[in-house]
């Protein structure tokens, strides 16, 4: 069990009647007209506000995570939704649920594989990122696991993100050691597998995390705030162009089609 704690405090934010006060900035004068959505997001995991360039680079991240199509996210929540469409919010919760290893979280993935293959506090000092990439990669095959970040089942030979978002990386001063080494990991994995393996979105925005120095295990929270502003899009759609109850009548018509068979 942890320390018990003497006094109960955040760093965040507190209230009284006449002040609201949000990581030391007064909400009504220092924040409202003067921080964007991408930039408060920013602000609540690392306490401060990005400079511009900065704010640049984690605005695309966070616009590139808000939608994604009809994902298995999306459908979830619209099912969700039409069985209980008094309660939006649990729609939304429902597709978060679906934001793991495959969907979205793979981000975390790509950056826990890169920080292991590269601590930070050895970047910026010459690592012989070609030798890195070859072992992750071997290691990955000889486990039999996949390589976080690369691979996507439509976007081949590549996904059309990535070079964007390393584009707006580099062109902020944020492309570095991580993002060379997912590079070079890719160009290994394909050598290796003889197949066509892009880098895909998710695996791009990891590798910009980690040139932020993100911790690990807050980066799928990046997909968790911004995916949850798609999914209220899409249940909007569903109340207008609804998909929902039809997805639901045809499987059931083709699962009772093929139980005949």
């Amino acid at each position: 069990m942890p320390e018990r704690k003497t006094n109960l405090t955040s760093a965040i934010g507190w209230s009284k009647p006449d002040e609201i006060n949000v990581h030391g900035l007064d909400l009504p004068s220092e924040i409202l007209g003067h921080v964007n959505l991408g930039d408060m997001a920013f602000m609540q995991v690392t306490g401060r506000r990005p400079d511009a360039r900065e704010s640049v680079v984690f605005n695309a991240i966070a616009v590139t995570l808000v939608e994604h199509g009809i994902t298995p996210s999306a459908l979830v929540a619209r099912l969700t939704y039409m069985g209980a469409p008094e309660s939006l919010q649990a729609a939304v919760a429902a597709g978060l649920c679906g934001l793991g290893t495959v969907f979205v979280g793979s981000m975390e993935g790509a950056a826990r594989m890169l920080y292991a293959a590269l601590p930070p506090d050895q970047t910026g000092r010459g690592a012989d990122l070609a030798a890195i990439a070859a072992r992750v990669v071997a290691e990955h095959r000889a486990a039999g696991r996949i390589v976080s970040g690369l691979g996507h089942p439509v976007h081949k030979p590549e996904d059309p993100r990535t070079p964007r978002l390393f584009e707006i990386a580099a062109q902020n001063g944020k492309s570095g050691d991580y993002v060379r080494l997912i590079q070079l990991i890719q160009k290994e994995a394909e050598a290796a597998s003889g197949k066509s393996l892009p880098i895909n979105a998710t695996g791009a925005i990891g590798a910009i995390c980690c040139e932020f120095a993100f911790p690990e295990e807050i980066i799928r929270g990046f997909g968790v705030m911004t995916r949850a502003i798609g999914l209220v899009g899409h249940i909007l759609e569903e109340t207008r162009d609804p998909m929902a109850y039809e997805i639901w009548q045809r499987t059931e018509e083709e699962v009772l089609a093929n139980s005949q068979n």
